[in-house]
């Protein structure tokens, strides 16, 4: 019986968001992507796109903070490089929130937070 050949890992779209604190600088925020991108990349997966929300107040504080950077990164990997970036985003400490969800299938153009007001779809009346 000649042995099963190795299996790919099984590669899937997610959006993944965090938010960083306010005392750090847009470039370090920059620097924490770029070393994101490379655990991913480390362990098989890419990332698709990437945008940079910027300053934005939070909805109520974290940590003593009232403001956040905020960042998406659109990406396609298997679920061990997501998961080992999680981890590592747990220990650093300039993280402060981060929702990975796993989609169907990644937005082409820029997102919903990235377009400008006409751009947008039209919302339903309300009645």
């Amino acid at each position: 019986m000649e042995p099963e050949p190795e299996e790919k890992a099984f590669m899937a779209f997610y959006e993944h968001i965090y938010l960083a604190r306010q005392d750090v600088s847009a470039q370090q925020v920059e620097d924490l992507t770029k070393n994101l991108i490379e655990i991913l990349e480390a362990h098989g997966g890419k990332v698709v796109s990437k945008e940079y929300w910027g300053l934005k107040s939070l909805a109520y504080r974290i940590r003593k903070n009232r403001k956040a950077h905020y960042s998406l990164l659109n990406i396609d990997a298997p679920h061990a490089a997501v998961a080992e970036m999680e981890r590592q985003m747990r220990i650093n400490e300039d993280i402060l929130r981060f929702m990975t969800l796993r989609v169907d299938a990644l937005n082409e153009g820029p997102s919903v937070m990235m377009q400008k007001r006409d751009e947008r779809p039209d919302r339903r009346p309300r009645r």
